[in-house]
């Protein structure tokens, strides 16, 4: 689905990339590329088939039927139970109109590429924080997926560099109290964010994991100005229809059959006709949707659990210590008490958020062995630093 989006925006990819956790992909990758595969059946029935058949007076010729078939199916239909009477003229307020069916693909279309837009914020923004997050990860899964050694270890050298690199750029700022200040503030509640700061990946993957939550929250209520009738309960309604046993399916949301009215003009009268029309189309849209409610239900959920799992784990100093400190013990790195008291520092003034970011989020796309190499070979890499490289950071670069 990348590679669609990819060539529709103008920027082929080579391959899906992976700079992000499954609940990401489940939103940007999978549920665009559902939402595509259902446009593309929606619009084959509908120029291939036929979406809609009307029954006619029987005076009516075969082009008389044609007309009015593309005539309701162009000028929209209206919905009415059987045992209801069918509206006078001057009574178009009584006419429940149905004017979606003809837009189903394009609303599809259009759901696809607003699951995929955060992704393409996360994308944009996180390449001007200095570290290229994909190409870290992918060097992860080489070292993850390599059996040779010698190659491992350029790979493993490869990407401490680049995060020596840049977690190093962010080191030559300017001091003073107030900067001191926000610093000590953003390691704990991260009420500054930026560069300068070492939360910036963080507090950028946060704000993406919101649009992902605010998105398809927001697209199960845009879809009632579309659908009508409080799509949003649509999913409950059917199980509590399954509950009673009763016809789910006899719903005003997707009818089957619907009424149209039309006026033709003979020998300069006006005549006036009511049609009950069929839509198999909606036969499709119904299914489609209905699928689609579970589904944006499912990703709503997995969106809400991965942003408060994240939150809390790059909100608590003590838990980015306990993850660090794990990969470290797991190869003897902190049997002496100087490198117990140096871990703090490690983690605090040189990986700080960022950088523990990072390490997750390797963590999560490649395995445990894999990060627990990179996180160990940083650490080196920092011990052989001199003294007077591993002081806190202060405050000049850019946000």
């Amino acid at each position: 689905m990348d590679k669609i989006i990819g060539v529709i925006g103008g920027v082929p990819q080579s391959k899906s990339r992976n700079d992000d956790d499954f609940s990401d992909r489940l939103n940007h990758r999978y549920t665009t590329a559902i939402f595509v595969v259902f446009a593309i059946v929606v619009s084959t029935k509908q120029y291939v088939g036929e979406p809609i058949n009307c029954w006619v007076p029987a005076h009516f010729t075969g082009n008389h039927e044609e007309y009015t078939n593309n005539y309701c199916w162009i000028r929209n239909t209206y919905y009415l139970p059987f045992e209801e009477y069918i509206p006078k003229e001057h009574e178009d307020d009584k006419r429940q109109m149905i004017p979606y069916y003809q837009w189903i693909p394009m609303i599809l279309l259009v759901q696809a590429l607003l699951f995929y837009m955060p992704c393409m914020v996360w994308r944009t923004m996180n390449g001007r924080s200095g570290i290229d997050v994909n190409n870290i990860v992918e060097a992860g899964e080489t070292f993850q997926n390599t059996e040779k050694a010698e190659n491992r270890e350029q790979t493993l050298r490869y990407m401490t560099k680049q995060m020596d690199r840049y977690l190093s750029s962010q080191r030559e700022m300017k001091t003073g109290c107030t900067v001191s200040l926000k610093h000590c503030l953003s390691r704990t509640c991260c009420m500054f964010c930026g560069r300068r700061f070492g939360n910036y990946l963080v507090t950028l993957y946060i704000f993406v994991k919101l649009l992902y939550i605010i998105n398809v929250v927001g697209q199960l209520f845009a879809l009632n100005a579309f659908l009508g009738q409080d799509f949003n309960l649509y999913g409950i309604e059917v199980l509590s229809a399954l509950a009673k046993g009763e016809d789910w399916t006899a719903s005003p949301r997707f009818p089957r059959v619907t009424m149209c009215d039309f006026k033709v003009r003979r020998l300069g009268n006006v005549q006036r006709y009511t049609v009950q029309c069929v839509l198999p189309i909606n036969l499709f849209n119904e299914k489609i949707y209905l699928f689609i409610w579970f589904w944006m239900v499912f990703t709503a959920t997995m969106s809400c659990i991965s942003l408060l799992t994240w939150a809390m784990r790059c909100a608590f100093k003590t838990d980015r210590h306990r993850y660090i400190k794990k990969h470290l013990r797991l190869m003897e790195k902190l049997e002496r008490d100087s490198d117990k008291q140096l871990a703090q520092k490690f983690v605090d003034k040189y990986l700080r958020q960022d950088g523990t970011f990072v390490m997750r989020l390797v963590g999560h796309n490649t395995n445990a062995i894999t990060v627990t190499e990179f996180v160990c070979s940083l650490w080196d890499s920092y011990r052989a630093k001199p003294l007077n490289e591993r002081n806190e950071p202060n405050d000049s670069s850019e946000v």
